[in-house]
């Protein structure tokens, strides 16, 4: 296999892997502290309403499709730090 088949089946793993991650509340809430937003700033930038954020972070949802892939990509482009919620970390 070459460099190039090798790096697109990468990349092919990475967008699979962001669309099936399942954000936790305490991750919603980590992430959106990360980066310094409130919950309607957080909701402005993904076209949601406050209340969607509100609703994830006390745990009533979960973000699912386009809203988990949004905040996957954010996530990994703002340099965030998956589980660092649980490990009390920012």
């Amino acid at each position: 296999m070459n460099s190039y088949t090798k790096t697109c089946i990468m990349n092919l793993m990475e967008r699979r892997a962001r669309r099936s991650r399942r954000w936790s509340k305490e991750e919603v809430r980590s992430l959106r502290q990360h980066l310094k937003l409130t919950q309607v700033k957080l909701a402005e930038e993904l076209g949601t309403r406050q209340q969607t954020i509100s609703e994830w972070e006390t745990g009533m949802y979960q973000p699912r499709g386009a809203s988990a892939t949004l905040l996957s990509m954010i996530a990994e482009r703002s340099g965030f730090t998956y589980g660092a919620a649980e490990e009390g970390h920012k």
